[in-house]
């Protein structure tokens, strides 16, 4: 990699970067075949995640136990990697109606570089982001297909300076860096070599998700496999609130309208109201008590 501005080379061994033996011709053949070729490679992205499940496990661990602490989740990342992980971090607040603050995302670049592309910027440390925004309380995601980008490598170095928890998720196994938890996706080389838009964001993709969803699970920001927590922002969402009511009580839907107005619209307190049957004052106390964790608010109305 050649930098227009100081001449640089920098070679990047990574498998992402390498020729795919399974995709040589795929100028060459009909328009089907190519679609083929790359639905193909696409086909082997949820088995490498499996493979990364239990190191997975232990960065949602830490996750957990970052928030639960008052600490943040903080996602790092540069050009396909960091575009993931900021829209990651923006869903998870109409989802889960998780606190803004709750998950961070650094961009290289900022915000331009979220719509165009700004390569020489993942060149320059994110270690200033770091020490800038986050506390040894907090977690600091790394996100980077070739496993070495410097502006992920030097701001999980400045988390560990700082005393924060680091993850590394990275498509790239040999890394120059040794987070708490590395998170290693082996998929391979890419349908065109280097396109780590291709298998390597999309695996990402699914560990970002997973990982932010199973996050929020633990955390109680659902009931079963429903989103509890969800803000009713518009008319298609306060729809979803009475179904999802409807569907953790099986009661009809005049009867959850009417617990969701004697909650004042709190999606939990209706839902712990419905279940348990004490009245909403009760259900709300017993939310706050556990931190708005509906099984937990369940238990304790029982016991």
């Amino acid at each position: 990699m050649i930098s227009p501005r100081n001449g640089v080379v920098v070679r990047v061994d990574s498998p992402t970067e390498q020729r795919n033996p399974r995709t040589t011709d795929i100028d060459r053949v009909p328009t089907i075949e190519v679609l083929r070729m790359i639905n193909d490679e696409d086909r082997t992205v949820p088995s490498a995640v499996a493979q990364a499940l239990p190191e997975l496990a232990l960065a949602v661990d830490l996750g957990v136990t970052a928030i639960m602490s008052g600490g943040r989740v903080h996602y790092v990342g540069a050009g396909t990697s960091g575009r993931l992980a900021t829209l990651d971090a923006a869903e998870l607040v109409p989802t889960f109606n998780a606190p803004a603050d709750w998950f961070v995302a650094h961009h290289a670049g900022g915000p331009e570089a979220l719509v165009r592309a700004v390569e020489e910027v993942e060149d320059h440390s994110g270690a200033t982001q770091i020490r800038r925004h986050a506390t040894p309380k907090d977690l600091v995601v790394g996100v980077t297909a070739s496993g070495r980008t410097p502006f992920v490598i030097g701001a999980l170095q400045e988390a560990q300076a700082l005393g924060a928890r680091t993850v590394l998720v990275s498509n790239n196994a040999s890394v120059p860096f040794e987070p708490d938890v590395l998170v290693a996706l082996n998929t391979g080389p890419e349908a065109i070599a280097g396109s780590t838009r291709m298998k390597a964001g999309s695996a990402q993709k699914l560990v970002l998700t997973s990982f932010s969803t199973a996050v929020m699970v633990k955390l109680g920001r659902t009931y079963s496999n429903l989103m509890v927590s969800m803000r009713a922002t518009n008319a298609k969402l306060r729809g979803r609130t009475i179904r999802i009511l409807h569907e953790a009580t099986g009661l009809p839907a005049g009867d959850c309208e009417q617990a969701l107005a004697d909650a004042s619209g709190d999606l939990k307190v209706a839902l712990v109201h419905l279940l348990s049957g004490v009245p909403t004052e009760r259900a709300a106390a017993a939310l706050e008590d556990t931190k708005g964790h509906v099984r937990n608010a369940l238990d304790r109305l029982a016991g």
